[in-house]
């Protein structure tokens, strides 16, 4: 079976949805849980417009909040699939909001999810490949594989770690300030 080979850019997905008092929290800012299921969404949508198949969220990257969100904001998310494995799918995802008012626009996140496409059945299918058109399409997957050797290699440095409850001990009374009472 040849594969196939879809732009990158013809992953991309922007929405934008304005920021209501029901969104957010008790200090007047919006949810962070909020941002992530708006987050999901688009991550949902980019990988299935992608790969043509219904898809799952396998893991969230690291998510900082940079910037407060305020009530009656516009946020937008931009999001385009940066990486392709065999199933699975990188979406990158950039979320900024907008001061209606003064035009103001702050970038407050970005995170990557990684997403796998599934088949009626339920299925782990094989996704398009990529064609990269441009230096930050490169980039953004050159990034995403030396990301995914990284997390490789801090998983088989976990796998390696013995348990010794005494060495530990001492590391951790010797770097932190902790009590350990046993």
């Amino acid at each position: 079976m040849e594969d196939t080979y879809k732009k990158a850019g013809e992953s991309v997905i922007r929405i934008s949805q304005l920021m209501l008092p029901s969104n957010a929290n008790f200090g007047g800012k919006i949810h962070g849980g909020y941002i992530l299921s708006l987050m999901d969404q688009i991550a949902f949508a980019v990988a299935s417009k992608f790969s043509g198949n219904y898809c799952v969220t396998a893991s969230v990257g690291k998510v900082d909040f940079l910037k407060p969100i305020e009530v009656g904001e516009l946020v937008t998310l931009i999001a385009s699939v940066n990486y392709v494995g065999n199933s699975s799918m990188e979406v990158g995802i950039r979320v900024e909001s907008m001061n209606i008012q003064s035009g103001e626009t702050k970038h407050c996140n970005s995170s990557y999810f990684t997403m796998i496409a599934k088949n009626a059945e339920g299925k782990s299918v094989r996704v398009p490949r990529l064609i990269l058109e441009s230096e930050k399409e490169i980039f953004r997957f050159y990034k995403s594989v030396i990301k995914i050797e990284i997390e490789k290699e801090r998983e088989r440095a976990t796998l390696d770690l013995e348990f010794d409850s005494q060495e530990q001990q001492e590391y951790i009374k010797q770097h932190y300030n902790v009590k350990i009472n046993l």
